[in-house]
């Protein structure tokens, strides 16, 4: 059974005979533990079909299962609850809060998800240390690099044991060398985890490592 499970997924935007239509019938098939490189030109959909996989947006039409689930089925609150325990997502701008410090910003997804605090503290700091984090563990993302902000991001990615980890331009915001590690580390997670990986980026280089490499072209998508 595939993990995701797309079919004639369709995304517009606007009305009254002004609507842009992004995304014109995508079908995709996301297994377990694999490794998935999105590419393309900017604004040809890509976000935008990650945002939908991670049940951030919605479609217009389609379906889209996880696990043969039609998840857009779903009320509000267990959609939440869903998209918390079953989705890791990492953006190209953190998207830390900034009035907490980096354990604070990873203990988040599991204090949402109804972890109590001592152990949801004690999964962070884990995570971090894992990571390198441990000297870091009390400072704002302020006080950290953009590898490190970069870094804790994903940890709070993994604070729910996501099956898949949704990637949008991680390394867009990074210098080549922080953005390698980061790319190691995104790799990392899906070797040693198990967690299905999806990543949007321009970066043919690291694309290149990734098990399937899809182009996003005038909405459609197909194998590059």
């Amino acid at each position: 059974m595939n993990l995701i499970t797309i079919k004639d997924l369709c995304k517009s935007y606007g009305g009254a005979g002004k609507t842009v239509d992004v995304l014109k019938g995508i079908d995709l098939a996301v297994t377990k533990g694999e490794t998935i490189a999105i590419l393309g030109a900017s604004g040809a959909g890509k976000s935008t079909l990650l945002n939908i996989m991670g049940t951030l947006d919605r479609p217009t039409s389609g379906v889209v299962r996880f696990m043969d689930e039609p998840v857009f089925d779903y009320d509000g609150g267990r959609l939440a609850a869903f998209r918390n325990r079953s989705i890791g997502f990492v953006f190209q701008f953190h998207h830390l809060l900034p009035e907490f410090t980096a354990l604070e910003n990873v203990m988040l997804p599991g204090l949402i998800g109804g972890t109590p605090f001592d152990a949801a503290r004690a999964r962070a700091e884990t995570l971090l240390r894992e990571v390198g984090l441990g000297e870091r563990l009390n400072h704002k993302p302020g006080e950290l690099s953009g590898g490190e902000q970069q870094r804790t991001a994903i940890v709070r990615s993994l604070m729910q044991e996501p099956g898949i980890v949704l990637a949008d331009e991680p390394t867009g915001n990074l210098d080549a060398r922080t953005g390698e590690e980061v790319f190691d580390m995104l790799l990392g997670v899906n070797r040693d985890r198990g967690a299905a990986l999806v990543v949007v980026t321009h970066n043919e280089r690291l694309a290149g490592r990734m098990g399937r490499r899809l182009v996003m072209s005038d909405g459609r998508l197909k194998e590059a």
